[in-house]
């Protein structure tokens, strides 16, 4: 054979055996959090089970201007009922950040330390 007839085999043989998307087994699904909002009112001293979080830019100006420029989402439940919480505290996502990811789920109690939240 001559070198463009090898050429052209191999791209047809290239094509042939190509991988497809759906062979990799990747989950497209968007990573959303479950369950309605509730207010860090609503779950202060109470158990809850936190199941996962993540940290985004905050979008709320007002807290921006404050020191407070992240955003913690916590996918939590009480009593298996799934909720999702948002909270500027930067000591509940200093804590959180240090929770190994084996470590979830975990419980606690959400409490209120002057104007801090704290884990306990």
């Amino acid at each position: 054979m001559d070198g463009q007839r090898i050429v052209t085999a191999n791209i047809c043989l290239k094509n042939y055996y190509m991988n497809s998307f759906s062979s990799f087994k990747i989950d497209t699904r968007p990573k959303c959090f479950e369950g309605d909002k509730i207010r860090m009112s609503k779950i202060l001293n109470r158990e809850i089970t936190v199941h996962a979080f993540k940290i985004e830019d905050s979008k709320v100006p007002a807290f921006q201007g404050n020191g407070a420029d992240k955003c913690l989402h916590m996918q939590l439940s009480i009593n298996k009922e799934m909720f999702i919480i948002f909270t500027s505290s930067s000591y509940l996502i200093d804590a959180i950040q240090q929770i190994p990811e084996d470590g979830f789920p975990f419980t606690t109690t959400i409490i209120q330390d002057d104007k801090r939240f704290l884990f306990t």
